[in-house]
């Protein structure tokens, strides 16, 4: 099938992926948006699984305030180089993580600091997970993506390592 300009403009656009990797993912896909789509995220989470040994030294601290000022957050995003994490797409992703942290109240980041004693005592293992670590949780601008997913796609399309390092939550009264 043939992959037209358009179709291939529109998924960079959806995306954020390269025109090289969309026209790649389109094809494979043989024209099915939505598989091309996957297949981006898939891509995304195999370079960032590649990623994860470069050690992240830059970066940024996010913070964000939740209307009436009764709900603040702090976020600690790391990227391998300050080219990155002074992007427009890394700052609107730091911005994403400490919204998603203030209305969703994560206590891990990932499954591997949860302890196994609160892991045994969760009724639903997988839900538990899905409720309390962000790398996890459904994205609150779109539910269809985990914040996992977002930070895949991140990764895949600046190649390089960007790690979520840390984050508190402050609640009036809690």
């Amino acid at each position: 099938m043939v992959v037209s300009v358009d179709m291939i403009k529109e998924l960079r656009r959806v995306s954020s992926a390269s025109i090289g990797d969309c026209q790649k993912a389109l094809t494979e896909a043989e024209g099915d948006f939505d598989k091309a789509i996957q297949l981006l995220r898939k891509r995304g989470l195999e370079i960032a699984a590649k990623r994860q040994g470069s050690t992240a030294k830059e970066g940024r601290v996010e913070a964000y305030l939740h209307m009436g000022n009764k709900i603040g957050v702090l976020v600690e995003v790391s990227s391998e180089t300050d080219f990155v994490a002074r992007n427009d797409d890394f700052i609107q992703f730091t911005k994403d993580v400490a919204m998603q942290v203030a209305a969703c109240d994560p206590s891990y980041i990932n499954t591997g600091e949860v302890p196994a004693e609160v892991l045994e005592t969760a009724k639903d293992k997988e839900q538990f997970l899905k409720a309390n670590c962000l790398l996890e949780q459904p994205f609150i601008k779109d539910p269809g993506l985990s914040i996992k997913d977002l930070l895949g796609g991140l990764v895949a399309k600046y190649k390089e390592n960007i790690v979520i390092r840390r984050f508190v939550r402050y609640k009036i009264g809690g």
